[in-house]
């Protein structure tokens, strides 16, 4: 069994900043991926950021220069910074995991957080 727990989520005026956190317990062998997706009311699920375990990432456009996602390999542990909040960055957002577990391949979410950015 596998938990992915996010945390950070919150209120946040337009132009400030959260930090989101996820951490992944159980039995795992390895992570290859870690990322952020996120879905507003009334709009499908999009991919905010991605990272590998070797440290290469992938933004979504509406996000670069303003997100950054990392992780922390022995934690298993990965992080989305994002500055300069819009209000069109509200949103739940969840964490997701692929890798390996003791019973095999693995693919995971996380229970989501809320975002929410006033203008």
């Amino acid at each position: 069994q596998v938990q992915l727990v996010e945390s950070g989520g919150g209120l946040v005026q337009a132009g400030g900043s959260l930090r989101l956190s996820c951490a992944a317990s159980g039995n795992i062998l390895r992570i290859n991926i870690m990322g952020w997706y996120r879905q507003a009311p009334g709009k499908q699920r999009e991919l905010v950021a991605a990272i590998t375990s070797g440290g290469s990432t992938n933004y979504a456009d509406s996000v670069k220069e303003r997100f950054t996602i990392s992780r922390d390999n022995t934690e298993n542990t990965v992080y989305l910074q994002m500055n300069s909040l819009k209000p069109e960055d509200t949103a739940v957002y969840y964490c997701t995991a692929i890798g390996r577990v003791g019973d095999g391949p693995y693919n995971g979410w996380g229970q989501g957080t809320q975002v929410t950015v006033s203008s």
